[in-house]
């Protein structure tokens, strides 16, 4: 059984018949990317809803959980690995402080320096919803072999260096 050509395969024969010189071949990996990237993006912040967070709240959140105890860091920090404006970072740990999930204070080492910390809520909000993040996906995957999810990774790691991210 032969398989229908996906999208970017069928915008790469149109070229190939409308633009013959041209060589649209790199629309298959930058088109599948992000048609892929789309579709993931749907699905995750599916599961983050289903425990009242948007994506740059579980990412913000997920972030001050993985660094282990006391779960806190500078929102300088939280910045640089959320790689989102400070701006960004401020709405929402507003959104997150109201919400009881973090806790804002003044650092020990430097009073005009403020810490973020994980409240014992948050914690455990994060314990259960990464947990079904990660499950999700381990299912989102399922369609590759263990060996496919090793080469995917390298090749992606590969481009993102080149990139610059």
């Amino acid at each position: 059984m032969t398989q229908q050509p996906d999208h970017a395969q069928h915008v790469v024969d149109q070229w190939a018949a409308a633009r013959p010189d041209l060589d649209a071949s790199p629309i298959l990996v930058i088109g599948r990317l992000h048609r892929v990237g789309l579709a993931l993006t749907s699905e995750l912040v599916h599961v983050y809803s289903e425990f009242g967070l948007g994506e740059g709240d579980f990412d913000l959140l997920a972030t001050l959980r993985r660094t282990g105890e006391p779960y806190e860091l500078r929102p300088t920090e939280l910045m640089e690995q959320t790689m989102v404006t400070s701006g960004a970072v401020t709405k929402r740990l507003d959104r997150l402080e109201r919400a009881g999930l973090v806790e804002r204070r003044p650092a020990q080492d430097d009073r005009r320096s403020r810490i973020v910390a994980l409240t014992r809520e948050g914690r455990e909000l994060m314990d259960r919803a990464v947990e079904a993040h990660l499950a999700n996906e381990a299912r989102l995957l399922e369609a590759l072999t263990a060996a496919d999810r090793s080469t995917l990774a390298d090749l992606l790691a590969k481009l993102g260096r080149s990139l610059g991210v």
